[in-house]
């Protein structure tokens, strides 16, 4: 028997997380209504994602923005197959480090061995899908928590070094102040059992989804 908790949002998940926000949260009783009608956005290639997230991770949003046009314009580099024939040379005439396309073709040895589309992590909770992910080389914990969100749509995952949701918990719940993770996490205890749609109306709320999540 599949755990609910390990399916994506629904359309009604979201309409009963917004109601316990609501009632939970005195800032999120005034953004949802201002976000009213939107969801959050999975990215049915999981791989990509996660090339996506490696591609940008440790840079500023513009270096970061400039790789990533560099890497989408190498043919089928977003595909493991793709990626696996691409050249080091080429990946290294874009400008990525020789780190992350190490990282970046075991990702897709991975993948490519073992083809998986959403519906192969039904039967793994949150916990289980992260130490998959982070026994690969390359793959932190933001990446396995921005996997679990935006590609499974699991309902209660809450990025804590996110820099784009503690600028946003920073703006809303303490004046600009700066936060430390225990105060991200304290925020959102309110949000349980559904953190990713704090978290998501966090994001909008600044214009500052996670930088990975960027397609241009």
């Amino acid at each position: 028997m599949i755990n609910v908790a390990n399916k994506p949002l629904s359309a009604e998940d979201w309409a009963a997380a917004c109601k316990h926000l609501v009632r939970k949260d005195r800032v999120l009783r005034r953004l949802i209504p201002e976000h009213a009608g939107q969801l959050l956005r999975r990215d049915a290639d999981g791989f990509a994602l996660l090339v996506r997230s490696v591609v940008w991770q440790q840079l500023s949003e513009p270096a970061a923005q400039q790789l990533w046009r560099r890497y989408l314009a190498l043919p089928g580099a977003c595909t493991a197959q793709g990626l696996l024939a691409t050249s080091d040379d080429a990946l290294k005439a874009i400008r990525l480090p020789q780190r992350k396309i190490g990282y970046l073709k075991d990702l897709a040895q991975w993948f490519a061995a073992s083809p998986k589309d959403a519906l192969s992590w039904v039967g793994d909770d949150d916990d289980a899908v992260a130490d998959t992910l982070l026994a690969l080389r390359g793959i932190g914990r933001w990446n396995a928590e921005m996997f679990l969100i935006f590609h499974l749509g699991r309902p209660n995952v809450l990025p804590l070094d996110d820099a784009a949701l503690q600028a946003g918990i920073s703006a809303h719940y303490f004046s600009g102040d700066p936060v430390s993770r225990s105060d991200v996490r304290e925020v959102a205890q309110a949000w349980q059992p559904w953190s990713s749609v704090g978290a998501w109306l966090i994001w909008r709320s600044q214009n500052a989804m996670p930088m990975a999540l960027h397609m241009d």
